[in-house]
């Protein structure tokens, strides 16, 4: 007995309170809005600046040992990453420690270094400080910017793909869930005031791909019924072709959660923040390829002369190209 999540054929009307789950997109990206606004994002070091030391030593790095030495000293936030490269001698265990700006200065000052230096000693006997290296706020300034340009241009980039290989109202459609998703994630970071840095825009970047793949899907066959059933409405084929994909999407959605979870359990702090995006980003994704493209579709409406005949050999998903 095969297990499904859900029934082979469903026919749920998507659309019968439309107004309800745009309403509540539109609230939650008030709140997100807002939050961002009036308490800001709890930026990283990536975004704020500080000190970062590349240590070098003969024992294993062990990550816990080396924080708990680090915080009696009252650093602040502070990233600590293990090292590997295949060029390493035996016993060469480099790691690099990554301390947020301080409030006197943008570095750590000489004597914290040193005082720093004696702490790791207490767990790694004879610990060597390769460099120290500091990152000031222009520097991390420019990082911000680059990233707003990096989630603007791919998000441009899925409007002109969208735009080109359907109609303007699936770009609009399309790009309009990818926002709601950037928004809501940025949003409860900020609510929670979750450590934001390079890697969450990494997992934004991510997000962006994997709603598009789902609203693509959607999109598809939407079109292709639109071909298929001329004489039915536009609300009719959208739920038409929601059901017939949604197996897809949820098997798809669960599948990644599965994997996402297990690696926010086990995958220890380092990737903690990326993953919880990730995690966010497919359940607001999926929800909004779902609730958000497809209604908006639907209020824009759509042309019906579709001059190419349908293709309907092949499975459910034959048709289905890049």
């Amino acid at each position: 007995m095969r297990l499904r999540l859900v029934p082979q054929k469903t026919s749920f009307d998507f659309f019968k309170r439309a107004k309800l789950w745009l309403g509540i997109s539109a609230l939650m990206m008030v709140v997100g809005v807002a939050s961002f606004l009036l308490q800001g994002l709890n930026f990283g070091i990536d975004f704020r600046g500080g000190t970062t030391l590349r240590t070098e030593a003969s024992e294993t790095v062990d990550v816990g040992a080396y924080r708990d030495a680090i915080s009696p000293l009252g650093l602040g936030d502070v990233s600590i990453t293990e090292v590997f490269d295949p060029t390493f001698e035996e016993d060469q265990h480099v790691a690099m420690i990554r301390i947020q700006a301080q409030d006197d200065g943008e570095a750590i000052s000489g004597d914290m270094v040193e005082t720093l230096k004696v702490s790791l000693d207490a767990v790694a006997p004879g610990i060597k400080f390769v460099s120290v290296e500091s990152v000031g706020p222009k520097v991390s300034g420019e990082l911000i910017t680059t990233a707003i340009y990096a989630v603007a241009l791919a998000i441009g980039a899925v409007l002109v793909y969208i735009w080109l290989r359907f109609e303007w109202q699936f770009a609009l459609g399309a790009v309009a869930a990818l926002v709601h998703d950037v928004v809501l994630t940025i949003g409860v970071f900020s609510e929670l005031q979750i450590k934001f840095d390079l890697a969450i825009i990494a997992a934004l970047l991510t997000i962006v791909g994997y709603s598009l793949n789902d609203t693509v899907v959607v999109f598809d066959r939407v079109r292709e019924n639109l071909r298929r059933y001329k004489k039915k409405d536009l609300a009719e084929v959208l739920n038409i072709s929601i059901n017939e994909t949604l197996s897809r999407t949820v098997m798809t959605s669960v599948t990644t959660l599965l994997a996402l979870i297990s690696l926010y359990v086990l995958g220890g702090d380092v990737i903690r923040g990326f993953v919880f995006a990730m995690i966010w980003g497919v359940l607001v994704g999926t929800y909004s390829s779902v609730f958000v493209a497809s209604t908006i579709l639907l209020k824009l409406g759509v042309k019906r002369d579709w001059s190419k005949q349908a293709n309907t050999t092949g499975n459910q998903f034959s048709n289905i190209d890049a």
